[in-house]
């Protein structure tokens, strides 16, 4: 059965605290009756030499704020992280670019999810097309300034940049590509508070790449039995088209969750591997690198990571399946990605940036 949100419409309509005249489109809601989990047995992987990352109080900045910056390993797998873009800030209209929550690509275009803080669970999609970004041969400091200088460079830039239109997104840190079908796919995880959701239903949109919109989303429960989740923070999907995601029920435990997203229905499995020693304090976001076929669990200044191969069935995962890297810069991370070729981005925040690996295998 499906229902059309012309609520949304109408808040769109009465201003619904947005700082410009778009308006949000309706798009349909599929409510799944089935449960969408399923949890079977559970064994424990003590991956000993994953050390847990606490956030720091206060997060750093970004040490040139307007220049190339260097996020480096300190322990664990090798991996340097420099500057790539530095995001525009402020957008296109003096929009509110600067808090990115979420990140992915198909390998040309980045897909940057901006949730300003005074929208409450809103924001909107900007696509950045590095085809072009790199045939331009902008400086960071240039991309930055796209929207506050009316140099030939800035202006030029614009025709790589598409800005989507604000709707309802939720946290925001969970846009993800499905290499199988070709479409995002995003959590609307709705908080009240950091970590504190609205309700117990998940809801999961795909985003029309054309528009940067939802086409539609499915309402559903995860829930077996006892056992019940309100939904993920983060999301990816590997190659064959499964699903992932992590949380973290307590301090230190890991779930890692497998599934599918179809057109009217959404299924996971919480995996039978659970990590006693999870990366760090939140969950910030999830990637799978096609040239590794591995997934990579971030938090702030730390990331995990394992082979997908390793979970499935009854799963055969390991402790010395999974690395781990520690960082020292005390920066928000916010979102990895990685294109096929295996290079990965990173996109971090305090001021916006999006930083790129020098290694494909780490």
């Amino acid at each position: 059965m499906k229902k059309l949100n012309w609520w949304l419409v109408l808040l769109a309509t009465l201003g619904w605290g947005l700082t410009d005249s778009t308006t949000v489109q309706a798009y349909h809601t599929y409510h799944q009756k089935t449960s969408a989990l399923s949890v079977g047995s559970r064994r424990t992987v003590n991956d000993s030499h994953v050390h847990y990352v606490k956030a720091p109080k206060n997060y750093h900045h970004a040490k040139n704020t307007h220049g190339h910056n260097v996020i480096k390993h300190t322990r664990g797998s090798a991996i340097t992280f420099k500057t790539k873009y530095l995001l525009p800030l402020p957008g296109y209209h003096k929009q509110a670019w600067g808090n990115p929550q979420g990140m992915t690509t198909n390998g040309r275009y980045l897909y940057v999810l901006y949730t300003p803080t005074a929208w409450h669970n809103r924001g909107r999609i900007v696509r950045y097309d590095m085809h072009k970004l790199n045939k331009l041969g902008l400086t960071p400091r240039q991309l930055q300034t796209a929207y506050v200088s009316h140099a030939k460079a800035q202006r030029a830039a614009h025709a790589a940049i598409k800005v989507g239109k604000p709707f309802e997104t939720g946290h925001g840190q969970s846009l993800a590509y499905n290499w199988k079908n070709h479409h995002l796919y995003m959590w609307c995880d709705r908080e009240k508070s950091a970590a504190t959701p609205v309700n117990q239903y998940g809801y999961i949109k795909q985003i029309k790449a054309s528009s940067l919109t939802p086409r539609y989303q499915i309402r559903f429960r995860l829930k077996h039995h006892h056992f019940a989740a309100p939904g993920g923070h983060v999301l990816t999907f590997d190659k064959q088209g499964r699903a992932y995601f992590w949380s973290r029920p307590t301090t230190h435990t890991t779930y890692i969750y497998r599934g599918s997203i179809s057109r009217h229905h959404v299924k996971f499995h919480l995996t039978h591997q659970v990590l006693k020693h999870g990366p760090g304090t939140h969950v910030q976001s999830m990637a799978y690198n096609p040239h590794t076929k591995r997934l990579y669990l971030v938090a702030d200044d730390s990331i995990a990571s394992l082979p997908v191969s390793k979970l499935a069935g009854k799963g055969h995962l390991t402790k010395h399946n999974v690395k781990w890297t520690k960082f020292g810069s005390k920066r928000e991370f916010e979102g990895l990605t990685f294109t096929k070729s295996g290079h990965a981005y990173l996109l971090s925040n305090h001021n916006p940036e999006i930083l790129r690996g020098n290694r494909v295998s780490w």
